[in-house]
């Protein structure tokens, strides 16, 4: 990737070999590789057979796990927060693992209306809850910095599998949460 990055280097007109230069293609095929480890991650794994048994059916949620990824129309960041909750069914998840699914998929290409399913589905896929809400919350630098430049937008997306997209009263519940500043 080096060399490719070297010939980008020259075709905007820069020179790789100037000192500020100089080992700039190491470090971008470093973090390249970096923001792009979900690719080499195995779901299996990320779950680690974390799953313990409740005779509570009441609704988990971790909010505001912090994310970054790369826009794959652009490759230029997007981050922001998501929030995932679930209606067990005999058993819970390791609470870790949550926004160890978000890694997961974040770190890899995407648009965050199928980061959104992807994580959706993964829990409901393993997990095997009642029902899974997903929503992000990102702001994106194609939006920022290119095309638009608008500063202050965000793109809130969601997912809701099982009761949370059959069950008004879940849904509502679950967004009701996410309103509610739960910081000590």
């Amino acid at each position: 990737m080096e060399s490719l990055i070297k010939k980008l280097l020259l075709e905007l007109g820069e020179d790789p070999e100037r000192s500020g230069l100089k080992g700039t293609p190491e470090r971008v095929d470093k973090a390249l590789r970096f923001l792009t480890k979900g690719y080499h991650l195995n779901l299996e794994e990320v779950f680690n057979g974390a799953f313990f048994p409740i005779t509570s059916e009441e609704m988990v949620i971790v909010k505001e796990i912090e994310f970054y990824s790369l826009c794959e129309h652009h490759m230029l960041p997007f981050f922001g927060v998501c929030h995932v909750a679930y209606l067990p069914n005999k058993k819970v998840v390791g609470l870790s693992k949550l926004p160890r699914v978000v890694e997961y998929y974040s770190r890899r290409l995407q648009i965050q209306e199928q980061l959104t399913s992807q994580i959706a589905e993964a829990v409901s896929e393993h997990v095997h809850p009642h029902g899974v809400g997903v929503v992000i919350e990102a702001q994106h630098l194609c939006m920022m910095m290119r095309g638009v430049e608008k500063q202050r937008s965000k793109t809130v997306t969601s997912a809701m599998l099982g009761v949370f997209k059959t069950d008004p009263k879940a849904r509502a519940e679950f967004l009701d949460l996410l309103r509610q500043d739960t910081r000590y």
